[in-house]
């Protein structure tokens, strides 16, 4: 098997976990504040992430590294987390689906700056090709303008693009699992205090199923699904490997139908089709390791 295949495998798992992280914070955003629901998941996974470090003695990030791993964290545990809670308070989880269709480019475009992958001219057209149907479509569900909730989705794609890219590529040197630990370690101090403040006041008078969506949000979107995801970058390649996110607007679709009862539009389907196919030709394209790899390519 090569490594291509693995790290897709290896990225279907992770985007499978996240592709459920939407209906999942939807169902729990009635009960809690959303700085709680982005932070205070980060807070219960960094305390797992601390164990896992201490029981396999994990040597310690160098300098460099540190910095980075806190870009990642502003990236996945600070922004998306917090603004897609935001957003879930007012839009539906199926239509957040679709707008993050847009992740697999920005994640393809971030790559460019912190690996040496360097994407092909008809990657990239057809990348523009499914940004532009995900703003089309954002436009129509808001009867012909951006909604506040859309705005939201945008800023937790960027987030989750920088810190996507920036994650695979340390996890080349860190390991995938280690990564997401370290960043969690690290962002804790940052983060406990403002999760605390805006802590439900009477934690035992919410239902306790919202307590077992809060522990998915924590333990499988926030820490372990990230084993498998930044495993799987660093194997196959960033910017290849974030294209099998195309995958994920249809488990969120399916979890918010079987799991939210919502009833999702005939045209979010189609755009959900549109979105898929195209990103699904763009990963046809090749995807050059250097900029001399590009150069010779364009000169033949």
């Amino acid at each position: 098997m090569s490594d291509e295949t693995r790290g897709m495998l290896y990225g279907l798992a992770g985007v499978t976990a996240f592709g459920l992280t939407l209906p999942v914070t939807r169902y729990v955003a009635p009960y809690l504040d959303p700085v709680f629901i982005g932070l205070g998941r980060a807070v219960v996974a960094a305390l797992v992430a601390a164990a896992l470090l201490l029981a396999t003695r994990q040597p310690l990030p160098t300098t460099r590294q540190l910095g980075r791993l806190f870009i990642v964290g502003l990236g996945v545990v600070i922004g998306f987390p917090i603004l897609s809670a935001w957003a879930m308070q007012s839009a539906p989880a199926s239509h957040g689906g679709v707008v993050l269709g847009i992740l697999p480019l920005a994640t393809a475009i971030a790559s460019v700056f912190v690996s040496s992958d360097r994407p092909s001219a008809g990657f990239w057209l057809f990348g523009v090709i499914g940004s532009v149907l995900v703003v089309v479509y954002a436009l129509l569900e808001g009867f012909g303008r951006i909604q506040v909730a859309d705005l939201a989705l945008l800023g937790a794609v960027v987030s989750a693009a920088v810190g996507y890219a920036v994650g695979g590529d340390l996890s080349r040197h860190l390991g995938g699992w280690q990564v997401i630990c370290w960043v969690l370690v690290l962002m804790c101090p940052i983060i406990v205090g403002p999760a605390l403040w805006r802590a439900p006041a009477l934690p035992a008078s919410l239902p306790a199923t919202v307590w077992l969506a809060f522990l998915y949000l924590a333990l499988v979107s926030q820490l372990f699904g990230f084993f498998w995801w930044n495993k799987g970058l660093a194997i196959g390649g960033v910017a290849r490997v974030s294209q099998i996110q195309l995958l994920q607007p249809f488990v969120t679709l399916l979890a918010s139908v079987a799991a939210l009862r919502e009833v999702v539009t005939r045209e979010t389907y189609i755009f959900v089709v549109l979105v898929v196919v195209v990103v699904a030709l763009g990963r046809r394209m090749p995807i050059y390791k250097n900029k001399e790899e590009l150069s010779r390519a364009a000169a033949g």
